[in-house]
């Protein structure tokens, strides 16, 4: 199973868990039953979700992942929904139709030894994205969200996020389902699907390559939510996204990797409250 390394799994919550009213990781809610009995102080939510994905971008392998989570939010604050794929984020402006404020995201390494096919190219290191975020309802059971961030450490580029989302709530049941769309600049794109002189050479079977900035990705997502009690829930989720543009183009998808990356995953989420 690949977890995070201990700087990425220590960040992780820390980057959610900085400020109240976050939104979620995944598509985990505190109950109403919860919020019921917790009239004052804080509800604490401590979530763990694995997931199955290709093991790097561009690459056609897959493999298992690990990720932590943390939500902080005061009791009387309204119900707010939160897709699998949103980034790490709380807001500054709230109001029942639009939210805004600060977000992160963690992108995973790539190390050429995960899949043979990649060998002789180099490694990337794990990046954590900081930037912003929007989000807003133009119909009760529609969130459109948008996130543009900026990469440290595994690149140096800016990339951003657009989704859309039905959603639907049955009692203790929350259904969700939507397009995906990821945007990235030069700098970005060409860390990841770029291939240099001495990358090709070692490589063998690629040549070399830039990519520019445009539409990396576009896909869908869906998510089901259920709380099974006034503190347990969980989260069954699933997306597909495939490459466009020079991400398409490059040899990094079309020679060594692939243009289709799924993805599956399961999170359960324990709620609490306490009395700061």
């Amino acid at each position: 199973m690949r977890l995070l390394p201990a700087a990425a799994f220590v960040a992780a919550p820390l980057l959610v868990g900085a400020a109240p009213a976050f939104a979620a990781d995944i598509a985990i809610e505190t109950p109403v039953a919860v919020e019921a009995i917790q009239q004052d102080g804080w509800l604490v939510t401590l979530k763990a979700t694995g997931t199955i994905s290709p093991k790097f971008e561009g690459s056609g392998k897959y493999g298992v992942s690990g990720m932590p989570g943390l939500s902080v939010r005061r009791p009387n604050q309204p119900w707010k929904f939160g897709a699998p794929d949103d980034g790490f984020g709380f807001p500054v402006l709230d109001t029942a139709w639009f939210q805004a404020g600060p977000v992160a995201r963690i992108r995973g390494e790539r190390d050429s030894s995960d899949d043979h096919k990649f060998r002789g190219m180099r490694d990337i290191d794990w990046a954590i994205e900081p930037g912003l975020f929007v989000e807003f309802y133009p119909y009760e059971k529609i969130r459109v969200r948008g996130e543009l961030r900026h990469g440290v450490w595994g690149h140096s580029g800016f990339v951003g996020n657009v989704s859309a989302d039905w959603i639907e709530r049955f009692d203790r049941l929350v259904i969700s389902v939507g397009p995906r769309m990821e945007i990235g600049d030069g700098k970005f794109m060409d860390t990841y699907y770029g291939v240099n002189g001495p990358e090709a050479l070692r490589n063998g079977r690629v040549s070399p390559y830039k990519a520019d900035g445009g539409i990396k990705s576009v896909g869908f997502a869906s998510a089901v939510t259920y709380d099974w009690t006034e503190h347990w829930s969980s989260t069954l989720f699933g997306g597909y996204d495939r490459l466009t543009g020079d991400a398409a183009k490059s040899p990094v998808a079309k020679t060594l990797g692939s243009k289709n990356a799924l993805t599956v995953g399961l999170g359960v989420a324990y709620t609490f409250g306490v009395n700061w």
